[in-house]
């Protein structure tokens, strides 16, 4: 069973908290690690929170929010068996799951508009990883 783990700095907490309104919409279940408002706080502790989470299951997928998607991102990718990716636009997060089998989607929330977030969210949430010759690759990671 797969599992959902979604948190933020101050800078993302708005648009992670659209992104947990859009997920109840599609019925998809997901555990908030926080922040619970948007004090400042730092965004490695919520990026380890997240990355601890989705480390210990394979099947465990994350989503990340601060306000370029690069902390969250560089913080994540510390963690063994994590493969965060910061996404742009429709085709970076699609490659993300196809060839990488990216497991933890960052967001900017100060460089993409909340539509396509939720797109991007959609898109990563609902993308298979091919497997075949980019498993090899992979497991070079």
């Amino acid at each position: 069973m797969r599992k959902i783990f979604i948190s933020s700095d101050h800078a993302g907490f708005k648009l992670k908290e659209a992104i947990k309104v859009y997920l109840k919409t599609k019925k998809i279940k997901f555990l908030d690690l926080g922040p619970n408002n948007d004090n400042k706080v730092d965004y490695p502790d919520y990026a380890h929170k997240t990355a601890r989470k989705v480390s210990l299951n394979k099947n465990n997928v994350g989503i990340l929010v601060c306000g370029s998607g690069t902390g969250m991102n560089i913080a994540a990718n510390k963690h063994k068996n994590v493969r965060a990716a910061q996404c742009f636009n429709l085709k970076s997060t699609k490659l993300s799951r196809l060839h990488n089998d990216a497991n933890i989607i960052t967001l900017g929330s100060r460089l993409i508009t909340k539509k396509n977030a939720l797109k991007f969210v959609n898109v990563f949430l609902n993308t298979k990883f091919d497997g075949g010759r980019h498993l090899k690759r992979v497991k070079k990671i």
